[in-house]
């Protein structure tokens, strides 16, 4: 029986999997240990998609057996175990432990939904700007540990050029266009690399201008990472990450997703269309030119 080190994406995708079969038989998590043959602590530990533990595919199968899966559904949950690779980004030292799922969640998701209000999002920024953020915020770290960091982060905007490229879509305060990082230079090829980018096809950026007033996001800074399967629910992902200071948050409970998700469409709806953000996006530019 082998055991493999799941990522969080795939960790996610197993534990909906088996709440949802269990729901649906109507079943406890003592019930389902005494079926399956293992611990309640066991059936408790796959169902949490946080716990970082090795998971088994054998008892993965027994849990769906236990809550009298399909074949199909059972084999399904099964395959996510097996096909599991680690990431280039598992035991990176320059991948901040509570940044791993993150990264994760992106490798797998169909779309990222990004509201930002202090900084310009990792996925679309530029070395320099990289650099200088993480200059301000890894207080006391070596350079070399820092440039080892930015690395990392430019290794993780591939997931904009893969085959079937992640659906970026970023809502920018106008707070994140007026806070000069770096310097001036810095921010003229950020702002530069942001005008090219939502040419893209698969990068939506919109503007929220300080005149849209006060607006639905309320708190600050967050992403949205998805995946959706109409014809296998299961297969379906839906997280919400906060960033805090050398932690991070994540929502996968369904009310708190679905009342990020309502959020982030009212902040569609408030800021500056494509058409305008882009005029906009100039003309800021153009001051750092004057």
């Amino acid at each position: 029986m082998t055991a493999t080190m799941t990522g969080p994406a795939g960790r996610m995708q197993i534990a909906r999997g088996l709440i949802a079969l269990r729901e649906r038989c109507g079943l406890t998590q003592t019930q389902v240990a005494e079926r399956a043959g293992v611990s309640k602590a066991t059936v408790s530990r796959y169902e949490a998609w946080q716990d970082r533990a090795r998971i088994r595919w054998a008892t993965v199968k027994a849990l769906a057996d236990a809550c009298e899966a399909s074949a199909e559904e059972r084999e399904a949950l099964v395959r996510v175990v097996k096909s599991q690779s680690e990431g280039w980004w598992v035991g990176n030292s320059a991948v901040p432990e509570w940044i791993d799922p993150l990264v994760s969640f992106e490798h797998e998701a169909e779309y990222e939904h990004v509201y930002a209000n202090n900084v310009v999002p990792g996925l679309l920024q530029t070395r320099g700007y990289a650099t200088a953020i993480h200059r301000a915020t890894e207080l006391r770290t070596p350079n070399e540990q820092v440039e080892r960091m930015v690395d990392a982060r430019m290794q993780r905007q591939s997931i904009l050029d893969r085959q079937v490229p992640l659906h970026l879509w970023v809502i920018l305060d106008e707070a994140v266009l007026r806070r000069i990082v770096g310097d001036e230079a810095v921010m003229a090829e950020q702002l530069d690399h942001l005008y090219d980018m939502a040419q893209r096809p698969n990068i939506d950026i919109q503007l929220l201008p300080f005149t849209a007033g006060a607006h639905a996001a309320g708190s600050g800074h967050f992403v949205i990472l998805g995946r959706d399967d109409a014809r296998n629910p299961l297969n379906s992902m839906a997280v919400v990450y906060i960033e805090m200071r050398r932690r991070g948050l994540y929502l996968d409970d369904v009310d708190a997703v679905s009342s990020y998700k309502l959020s982030f469409d009212y902040l569609r709806s408030q800021a500056a269309d494509s058409t305008v953000s882009l005029r906009l996006l100039g003309t800021v530019r153009q001051e750092f030119s004057s």
